[in-house]
């Protein structure tokens, strides 16, 4: 089961679905915490503060099965993935969503998860 963090818009229940059906996994925890920050302020506090509105202990950052949806702006991404490396001790999955072709209004679906955390081990390998 996963615990799902998403910082974007609000997910969808077919979102949800497809989450479920690339993971082969259930969300058993959706924890919605929008991402607005003030731009003139520096980011690092804010993604703290952020994150202290995600109601979990510090035993649950480091052995839940978390996944997370990161927020549009990729300054505040930036800054929220270093973060979460530093309570989790390894870089999470994340979700990326993508537009879906000709749809009116627009609609987003579930493009694929991605493993930062094997990612990066693959770039060690360059190195």
């Amino acid at each position: 089961m996963i615990t799902l963090l998403n910082f974007s818009h609000p997910l969808t229940p077919a979102q949800l679905s497809q989450l479920e059906a690339l993971t082969g996994a259930g969300v058993e925890r959706l924890i919605a915490v929008p991402a607005q920050f003030d731009t003139t302020q520096p980011f690092a506090p804010q993604v703290a503060a952020l994150l202290a509105q995600a109601p979990l202990t510090a035993e649950e950052w480091q052995t839940a099965a978390i996944l997370v949806v990161p927020p549009a702006l990729n300054f505040i991404t930036a800054v929220l993935l270093a973060e979460l490396h530093g309570r989790m001790g390894y870089f999470p999955a994340i979700v990326r969503l993508r537009p879906v072709a000709e749809s009116l209004p627009p609609r987003f679906e579930v493009a694929e998860v991605i493993d930062l955390q094997t990612v990066r081990a693959r770039a060690r390998r360059s190195r």
